[in-house]
């Protein structure tokens, strides 16, 4: 192996992953393996994915190596199907039975490579009434119950969490998960095995506690009128004089008990605490005292307390946060500003090695690194 994938980069170095490429959560999942150390190798399609998505820009390919193939030539099974037998790792997330009529289907990839790992990412899963049709993070999302949670007013739509809850949360780290868990089970016992991680069921999954509150009689099945999801005064977001935002998530008495003394609403606000049919008089009151000042003057009153608050930061402004630049949670590389890899290992630590794989750039190198001869360089077209 070259020098680059040879070094201690993390806690899966040594780990082969093969990733057919795709879109969205399956390229997050093998980012995130190939942050932890792995040597992920991009089976990318000769032409691209033809998203118009500039192959420099996409960070969910950093630390990976890219090979060309084309699986619907003559050779494409074969030449990925090398690259298999030398895998512990497979993560593809095409629709069911696409992989098996391509011939890289966990049938054949097993028979090749009993030890494999085969990972398979899907919003609806692999069987259901639902699993053959197309969909995207707001369906799945949607049927599980979770979209129908989120936002402030019960009245009026959900609030859209981009994709993170679904591709991302339910998807990817559920993969992740599952991989991890089968391949130690592979080095413990010689056994590969499928990993069906589906979006539907990964979000599903996320909502257990508050299924448990519900069950309980402590959550209502109506968004906006809960502790968590914006139907409490003190755990919420505000406006400010600036247009700016803050984050209030006070819920302990301890906290609360701060929260209003640098508020600056006075005693009177303990007893709405606990009294539910106060709460809009509190609300109104915590909204009022924060449209008197900018986010920033807001920020300097909460800094270094218990309180519980927060200014709510745009993208572009969340890697100047002096907590997160302290902790270096966002790096810079090749001139690209980016989440650092996470978790943090204390022996191991992730690294960022290289910017994103450009499609069919390493080919000769990881035909070289993982002898695979049938691998060889083929032309890309725009």
């Amino acid at each position: 192996m070259s020098t680059t994938h040879t070094a201690r980069n993390g806690p899966l170095t040594g780990v082969r992953v093969v990733e057919l490429a795709g879109i969205g959560p399956g390229p997050f999942a093998a980012m995130l393996l190939a942050d932890l150390g792995a040597d992920v190798v991009r089976v990318d399609r000769p032409g691209g994915p033809g998203l118009g998505i500039d192959p420099a820009r996409d960070l969910t390919n950093r630390n990976k190596r890219s090979v060309l193939v084309d699986l619907k030539a003559a050779d494409g099974p074969a030449t990925v199907l090398d690259l298999v037998e030398r895998a512990d790792v497979l993560i593809e997330g095409y629709r069911p039975g696409v992989a098996e009529r391509l011939g890289v289907g966990p049938d054949t990839c097993l028979a090749r490579n009993p030890r494999l790992v085969y990972g398979r990412m899907t919003g609806w899963g692999q069987d259901g009434p639902l699993a053959p049709t197309a969909g995207h993070d707001i369906g799945y999302i949607a049927i599980t119950g979770a979209l129908g949670m989120i936002g402030p007013d019960p009245e009026g739509p959900p609030a859209i969490p981009a994709n993170l809850l679904g591709d991302y949360a339910g998807g990817s780290l559920y993969l992740v998960i599952g991989v991890l868990a089968a391949l130690q089970h592979a080095r413990s016992h010689g056994e590969g095995q499928v990993v069906d991680a589906a979006i539907v069921d990964g979000t599903a999954h996320l909502t257990t506690m508050i299924r448990g509150m519900l069950a309980a009689g402590s959550w209502q099945d109506r968004r906006g009128t809960n502790l968590l999801d914006g139907g409490c005064p003190f755990y919420g977001v505000y406006a400010t004089s600036d247009g700016g935002h803050m984050a209030v998530g006070a819920l302990e008495e301890q906290f609360y008990a701060e929260f209003v003394r640098l508020l600056g609403i006075g005693e009177e606000a303990a007893a709405g605490r606990y009294d539910l049919a106060r709460w809009p008089e509190l609300r109104e009151a915590v909204a009022k005292a924060f449209l008197g000042r900018t986010r920033q003057e807001w920020t300097d009153v909460f800094d270094g307390s218990d309180a519980c608050v927060a200014p709510v930061l745009s993208l572009d402004e969340a890697p100047s946060h002096p907590h997160l630049a302290a902790r270096g949670t966002f790096a810079e590389h090749g001139g690209q500003v980016q989440p650092a890899p996470a978790p943090r290992f204390s022996a191991t630590p992730g690294t960022l090695r290289t910017g994103p794989a450009l499609p069919g750039a390493d080919t000769a190198e990881v035909a070289r690194d993982w002898a695979v001869p049938s691998l060889h360089p083929q032309e890309t077209s725009a």
